[in-house]
């Protein structure tokens, strides 16, 4: 996640029913004898594992279950959140980044930025990596080739269903360089519909599979965010990553959205005079409002 020759310590967070498996969990980390482990503290004292870490990986959230609603399910993270941040805010290092993966992540990472104020909101991000992944995956699987090939795929907005995976922007590499995806990938139709639901419903059909949610692939997308974040992307290259709106592309100021960002040294910035069509500002639009509900819903229970 941190290249070859970066120690680290790791803290780790579960609440007090799963004690017992967060022991074992040290006990297999200690077992591995992995070299760059200087240490584990496994704790159910948000405090302590708080303490002056720099790099933050969310992980840990309250799912929905049947017969709940959504605000069910908001209030339920708020809670988690507003606690998680005042402990943050308090305890962490100054230069702390954060990664929110559990979901609902987008408004996870906004109610985390609400209360953890000195936390700068350019260090706190979400998942949408693992959509970023998921729409490579895809195009690299329609074209036949490595999936290393294909770049600059864009994953807009919310982690949700209402994503919007868009390829007008991609690349292809083949031997005679870099060609635009869409003289590849002839149809179109193609990519503005069943190409866009396999992506925005690929999380929905791995948990009609294996009975749990994404786990594997969830953990390397989160382990592609922080290294590029901490190492940089790619000469050439972007990736998506859900941050705080300054703005960019009429999307409202504030709104923790999906953009193509470029990483250096530590730090990131959207990809600015990408040219939006009709189609893709509709789609860009409809995440906009349902995060703006989100945020909403997520205030309300709240009280602020």
């Amino acid at each position: 996640m941190l290249g070859p020759d970066q120690p680290m310590i790791l803290h780790l967070l579960d609440i007090e029913p799963a004690s017992s498996s967060l022991e074992a969990v040290k006990m297999e980390l200690q077992d591995s004898a992995f070299p760059l482990l200087k240490g584990v503290i496994a704790t159910t004292n948000v405090v302590e594992a708080c303490k002056d870490v720099n790099i933050v990986i969310m992980i840990g959230g309250f799912p929905r279950i049947a017969g709940m609603e959504r605000k069910d399910v908001m209030s339920k993270n708020v809670v988690i959140y507003k606690a998680q941040a005042s402990a943050l805010e308090r305890y962490a290092s100054d230069d702390c980044k954060v990664l929110v993966v559990a979901n609902p992540a987008n408004t996870n990472a906004l109610i985390l930025k609400e209360f953890a104020p000195s936390i700068p909101e350019e260090n706190i991000t979400c998942l949408t990596r693992l959509d970023h992944n998921r729409a490579l995956a895809q195009l690299a699987d329609k074209l036949s080739v490595p999936v290393s090939s294909v770049k600059n795929v864009i994953v807009w907005g919310n982690h949700s269903s209402t994503q919007y995976p868009d390829t007008n922007h991609a690349t292809v590499s083949t031997k005679t360089g870099d060609r635009p995806l869409k003289e590849l990938v002839t149809d179109h139709n193609w990519l503005k519909n069943e190409f866009i639901v396999e992506v925005q419903q690929r999380g929905a059909a791995v948990l009609r599979a294996r009975k749990q949610s994404s786990a594997f692939s969830a953990a390397g997308a989160a382990c592609d965010h922080i290294r590029d974040w901490f190492l940089g992307t790619p000469k050439g290259t972007w990736v998506s990553m859900g941050v705080c709106s300054d703005g960019s592309y009429g999307i409202p100021p504030g709104l923790v959205y999906s953009f193509p960002v470029i990483c250096e040294k530590g730090s990131w910035k959207i990809v600015q005079g990408l040219s939006i069509d009709e189609f893709s500002r509709e789609k860009m639009d409809d995440s906009a409002r349902e995060l703006a509900e989100e945020k909403d819903l997520a205030y309300s229970c709240l009280n602020v």
